[in-house]
């Protein structure tokens, strides 16, 4: 497997910043201590960055957003994620419940490769927009498959769902498509042929 440090990112022709994405602004929550694990996961890396593939997806559908729900922005919460942290993040949740949010090292997270993001929305006045549960909260309300199911119990509402369907359809514009357990989280390509073909960073 092809891999290069995510100290080497930044001179590498097949990433891009997301400071350079039109249309997109971020906030790395592992970048800071506001996250599951309540502690910095990137300290002295610079994570801001997706590859140029699903960068450019990611352009796409900022463009989309801005055209069909204008004054609403994308808002990138994680981007590329280092090899290394996906095992710190495995070592704190192998064995718990959160285990089944996390993509096992040995098989590696998509997100290694710059091909996955995790995103939500802002509104006309930069908020972010309520989802009906928060970033990487591992509970049913996150899951997009279980959407109707959590609607009729009274977990979510309408306005919830409308909002998960605004971002969903601005990603599948940029050729992005969902999981079935978390609103936020976003690959681009096979993802299959993306672990197969492409440089994973450490």
């Amino acid at each position: 497997m092809k891999s290069i440090p995510i100290e080497d990112v930044a001179q590498h022709p097949s990433f891009r910043r997301l400071d350079a994405i039109a249309g997109v602004v971020f906030d790395l929550r592992y970048a800071g201590s506001n996250n599951f694990d309540g502690r910095v996961l990137y300290r002295g890396m610079d994570c801001a960055w997706l590859r140029v593939e699903a960068a450019r997806g990611l352009e796409t559908a900022a463009a989309w957003l801005a055209s069909h729900h204008p004054g609403q922005r994308l808002l990138v919460l994680d981007a590329l994620r280092p090899q290394r942290v996906q095992e710190a993040i495995w070592r704190d949740v192998q064995g718990t419940a959160a285990e089944a949010y996390f993509a096992d090292p040995a098989r590696g997270s998509v997100h290694s490769y710059g091909m996955a993001v995790d995103v939500t929305l802002l509104d006309v006045r930069g908020r972010e927009l309520d989802m009906g549960s928060g970033f990487d909260e591992m509970s049913v309300r996150s899951h997009p498959a279980l959407e109707a199911e959590q609607l009729a119990a009274g977990s979510i509402s309408v306005q919830h769902i409308a909002a998960r369907e605004m971002l969903r359809n601005a990603m599948h514009a940029g050729g992005f498509s969902g999981i079935p357990t978390e609103w936020w989280h976003f690959n681009h390509g096979d993802v299959a042929h993306v672990r197969r073909a492409f440089i994973r960073v450490e």
